[in-house]
């Protein structure tokens, strides 16, 4: 076969080339990539933090609130404390930024933050849903500063039983501002304690504490059918606007904690706006209508699925592939959560039939814990203060029903862009290695193709010769005969005999 680089012989694309690739794809797929003038100039009119007005308003700045996200993340919606007691009982707070207390509704910010719902993450550029000087400033919870939020206060027995929870308004100040790595590392060896919890004395303890109910919490959901994934998510390291490495991101257990969380703080705002009547945007993943194919696919394993979806029996399964064989896990992951279908935005109406989310094993599930990059979680703070306020929801039932459907829509469209832009920035890494082979793993097989993953660096193509007989899990040497850097596309072929 002759090998070459399709898209330009010994040419090589920098970071401007995905900076270029983002904006067209995003026009593509129907976001808008930069913010419209009269955005700027309502922007400029906001010359100063949201001030606490409303007695209502709770001060909780003494208290160690921290946030926890990625090493570059600036956009801070979520602050995180405990309290607990001798006897193992704890009360959890999570504080999420009021970012509707600086972006009114039916404002030219809220109106451009409707159109594309979501923040886009690429390589090439973000695309946030709010202006900077909002998203990553006046609205984020950035360390030493007073914030104004939302909290939802949670009490946990000492098995990680929740037995109440409330919400409210509130006055918050970040002690700290930690990255998951170096806390998860902590959290697995305590000689590593970064200087950022050491810097605050009683934030290693807190720490700990929430770490232990994260996981009493994972577990729980666990045991009622809460899947477990490993999803498959590089991310390219770049150095003078070249891409010199790509990494696989870890799901540990500072992750975790947060996500836990999170999945808490979402169940229990879902509830609250159930409890006090109001029709609110909620985050479902249905039962698979794919289940055959789910059942079909875990007999070539060995194991038999119930005719009916069932998520614990799943999600067994899933638990029993991660122990046997964690090399190949992300990508048995990625084939179910294929099956398994998209999740979406719904209108959840009080008295209703409850709206699950299959792979969390939770029902009644909003989004509300990131107002700065998603649209939903800003309709869901409307509606909580609303209730706090004692005045009526600020969308009609017909309003909520039309951006679920809108988001769900939008959200689709940033996952497409996201995902292609992955696929380019691979390309930048391998396009000078041309000829070279890798070993690999089969990650899927359809009638369009057969599609493998490298192990090093972690890179998904298409095999275009050598695939016959290939199936899902199998491994071999493949050897790179081409790239195409304007479609994502990567294509190798076999190069030797592969190991089954």
């Amino acid at each position: 076969m002759h090998i070459e680089n399709t898209t330009q012989l010994n040419q090589r694309h920098d970071r401007s080339d995905l900076v270029r690739l983002a904006n067209n794809s995003m026009v593509e797929h129907g976001l808008e990539p930069e913010f419209p003038e009269s955005v700027a100039q309502e922007l400029a009119s906001i010359t100063a933090l949201a001030k606490k007005t409303d007695p209502t308003i709770q001060d909780l700045t003494s208290l160690l609130w921290c946030s926890i996200d990625n090493n570059d993340s600036l956009d801070l919606d979520q602050l995180t404390v405990a309290e607990f007691d001798a006897d193992g009982a704890i009360k959890m707070r999570v504080a999420v930024a009021d970012v509707d207390a600086l972006v009114k509704k039916d404002s030219l910010l809220d109106l451009h933050a409707r159109r594309n719902t979501t923040s886009v993450y690429t390589s090439g550029r973000i695309f946030p849903m709010l202006p900077p000087l909002l998203s990553t400033d006046l609205t984020s919870l950035n360390q030493g500063v007073d914030r104004l939020a939302i909290v939802t206060e949670m009490s946990f027995k000492a098995d990680g039983t929740l037995s109440g929870s409330t919400v409210y308004r509130a006055v918050v100040h970040s002690k700290a501002k930690l990255a998951y790595d170096l806390v998860s590392a902590w959290i697995e060896d305590p000689k590593q304690l970064p200087e950022s919890i050491a810097a605050v004395p009683g934030l290693e303890e807190q720490l700990r504490a929430q770490d232990k109910l994260a996981q009493q919490l994972r577990t729980r959901r666990h045991l009622s059918g809460a899947l477990r994934f490993e999803t498959f998510q590089p991310r390219a390291i770049f150095e003078n606007g070249k891409v010199v490495e790509i990494v696989q991101q870890v799901q540990n257990r500072a992750r975790q904690l947060i996500e836990e969380m999170m999945i808490m703080t979402n169940s229990c705002n879902a509830l609250f706006l159930t409890n006090h009547g109001v029709v609110s945007l909620r985050r479902m993943v249905r039962s698979p209508e794919r289940w055959e194919r789910i059942v079909e696919f875990a007999k070539t394993f060995g194991t038999s699925l119930p005719d009916a979806a069932d998520s614990a029996a799943l999600a067994s399964f899933l638990i029993e592939r991660h122990k046997a064989d964690p090399l190949r896990f992300p990508d048995l992951s990625m084939v179910i959560i294929k099956l398994m279908g998209g999740g979406e935005y719904v209108a959840g109406s009080p008295g209703g039939e409850p709206l699950g989310h299959f792979g969390l094993a939770v029902q009644n599930y909003t989004h509300s814990t990131a107002p700065n990059r998603r649209y939903p979680d800003l309709i869901t703070s409307r509606q909580i203060k609303a209730v706090l306020a004692g005045l009526p929801s600020p969308y009609s039932d017909a309003d909520i029903g039309s951006i679920a459907l809108h988001c769900t829509k939008q959200a689709a469209a940033a996952r497409k862009v996201e995902r292609q832009l992955r696929k380019s920035e691979a390309v930048l890494l391998l396009e000078t290695q041309i000829g070279q082979s890798f070993d690999a793993i089969v990650t899927g097989s359809a009638d369009r193709g057969v599609w493998v993953r490298i192990i090093t660096p972690p890179v998904e193509g298409k095999l275009d010769e050598g695939a016959e007989s290939l199936k899902v899990g199998d491994t071999l040497r493949v050897t790179l005969v081409s790239t195409n850097f304007e479609r994502g596309f990567i294509d190798f072929r076999v190069a030797n005999e592969f190991n089954q």
